[in-house]
C-alpha cells in the first residue's frame, strides 16, 4: 500500500507540466495490435494503468519497450490468441479495448471482466451489441468470449455515447470489409487522438471530432510515430488546485479546445486566469458559489472532474449543486470531506449540495478511486494540519509522478510504501 502524508496550508507556486492523456494512451496501445509494423508512441504518461496494459499486450506476443521515460515502442509482428486473465483485467477498465483489435487481428478473444474504479454501473452492452453488428459472436459468463470470421462494415447507432464502445468499434472497423458508419459516437479529445493515430497508420476515418464517424475499411495498417495530446483532466485538476490553495500556478502544455467548458465553469466561480497559446496561468481568486455544475456528454463538463469540483465548491461562498447523472457512486467519497469539516449534503446518488466556504482540517483518509483520490489530495493541501491518505496507489493509476510534481510547487507531501 502507498500512503501520502501531507501537511496542508502551505502556499504553492510555480509551473507544473501536464502529462500525456491517460484516456488516449490506453486505446492507442491496444490499436498497435492492428499492425505487424512497429509503432512509436511519444508523451506517454508514467502511470500504473499503462503498466497493466503493457502486461496485457505482452501476453499476446507483442514486444514493448521504453525508449525513454515518455516513449513506448510497440511491435506486434506476431500476435496470438490468448486468455486475458481476471487478475489483470480486473485492474483496468480499459482492458475492454482489447476486444475490437483482437477480434480484428486474430478472429477471437477471451478475457476476464474488466475492472477499474468502482463509481457505478458501467455495463458492456454497447460494446457487445456493436461488435455483433459487425459480425462477431460473443458469449458472456465468467469470461467474455468472442469470435469472428471477419468484420463487415455496417451502420451502427450506439445505445449510449460511450467513449470506450466508440473506440472499440473504430478499432474493429478499420480493417473490416466495406464501410462502417457510427452514429452517436463519442467525440472526446482521446477519441480524436485514437482516430488521428489510426489515420497516420493508413486508416480511412472521417468525421473526426463529430458524433458521426465514417470508416472505410483498409487491407492493412502500417507502423507510425505519434505524440499523445496533453491530458485536459490534469489541466482542470491543477487549475482547481490553484484555486483551492489560493495560489498562482502556470500549467502547460494546454490545448485550448480541450478545456473550454472547464474554464467556462471555473470562470463562473470567479476564477481568474490567463490562457496563452499553450499555457494556462491560474491566479488565486475569491470564489463564489454557482447554482449548479452538471456533467455532460462532450463537450459538456467532464465527469472525471466532478470530485475535484466538489472540493472547489467547499471554498466558494454560497451553495452549489453538483450533479453527475452518469455514475451513481461518484459522490460517495464526500464522507471523507465531511470528516475534514466540509459541509456537504447528499441529495441522492447523483447530486450533492455543497456549502462554502468551510475550513478544512487534516484527517486520516483512504482513496476510493483515481479522481476522488486526487480530490482528497487537493483538500489535504488546503487543510489545516496533517493528513494521511492511504491506498494512494489508486491515484497513481492516473497521475504521473504526482508527488514529485507537487513537491516542485512547494507542497509538504511524503510518499511511503508498505
Amino acid at each position: 500500500m502507498i500512503t501520502y502524508e501531507i501537511t496542508g496550508g502551505t502556499k504553492l507556486s510555480g509551473k507544473i507540466k501536464v502529462a500525456g492523456n491517460k484516456n488516449s494512451i490506453l486505446p492507442i496501445m491496444a490499436a498497435c495490435l492492428l499492425t505487424e509494423d512497429t509503432c512509436t508512441i511519444k508523451n506517454v504518461p508514467q502511470i500504473s494503468d499503462v503498466d497493466v496494459m503493457k502486461k496485457l499486450l505482452e501476453l499476446t506476443g507483442a514486444k514493448i519497450e521504453w525508449k525513454d521515460k515518455s516513449t513506448l515502442v510497440i511491435s506486434a509482428k506476431e500476435v496470438k490468441p490468448v486468455d486475458f486473465p481476471q487478475e489483470l483485467t480486473q485492474k483496468l477498465r480499459a482492458a475492454v479495448l482489447l476486444m475490437g483489435p483482437m477480434l480484428a487481428r486474430c478472429g477471437e478473444v477471451k478475457m476476464g471482466h474488466p475492472g477499474g474504479d468502482i463509481i457505478g454501473r458501467r455495463p458492456l452492452d454497447t460494446h457487445i451489441q456493436s461488435l455483433i453488428a459487425l459480425g462477431a459472436k460473443i458469449k458472456e459468463g465468467d469470461f467474455y468470449e468472442g469470435s469472428t470470421k471477419g468484420f463487415k462494415g455496417t451502420g451502427i447507432f450506439l445505445e449510449e455515447a460511450s467513449v470506450t464502445a466508440t473506440e472499440n468499434v473504430i478499432m474493429a472497423s478499420v480493417l473490416a470489409s466495406g464501410t462502417t458508419t457510427i452514429r452517436r459516437a463519442a467525440s472526446e479529445p482521446h477519441v480524436i487522438d485514437l482516430c488521428q493515430f489510426l489515420n497516420k497508420m493508413g486508416a480511412q476515418i472521417s468525421g473526426i471530432g463529430s458524433n458521426v464517424l465514417t470508416i472505410v475499411g483498409v487491407k492493412r495498417l502500417k507502423g507510425t510515430t505519434f505524440k499523445v495530446r496533453p491530458d485536459h483532466i490534469e489541466v482542470g485538476t491543477f487549475a482547481i488546485l490553484a484555486l483551492v490553495t489560493a495560489t498562482k500556478l502556470e500549467i502547460a502544455p494546454v490545448i485550448k479546445e480541450d478545456v473550454e467548458m472547464i474554464l467556462l465553469t471555473l470562470s463562473k466561480f470567479g476564477a481568474k486566469y490567463k490562457l496563452g497559446k499553450e499555457t494556462l496561468t491560474v491566479f488565486g481568486s475569491k470564489l463564489k458559489a454557482i447554482e449548479k455544475v452538471v456533467t455532460g456528454v462532450w463537450p459538456g463538463f467532464p465527469t472525471d472532474l466532478i470530485a475535484p469540483m466538489i472540493v472547489l465548491a467547499t471554498q466558494a461562498k454560497g451553495v452549489t449543486i453538483i450533479h453527475d447523472w452518469m455514475y451513481e457512486s461518484r459522490m460517495f467519497f464526500v464522507d471523507k470531506l465531511l470528516s475534514m469539516g466540509a459541509k456537504v449534503e447528499i441529495a441522492d446518488p447523483h447530486r450533492v449540495l455543497v456549502y462554502g466556504p468551510t475550513k478544512l482540517f487534516g484527517q486520516r483518509l483512504d482513496t476510493p478511486d483515481i479522481r476522488a483520490g486526487i480530490a482528497i489530495v487537493i483538500a489535504a493541501l488546503s487543510a489545516t494540519g496533517k493528513s494521511q491518505i492511504d491506498k494512494a496507489e489508486l491515484i497513481e493509476r492516473g497521475y504521473e509522478n504526482i508527488v514529485e510534481r507537487l513537491l516542485a510547487l512547494g507542497a509538504q507531501i511524503t510518499r511511503r510504501q508498505s
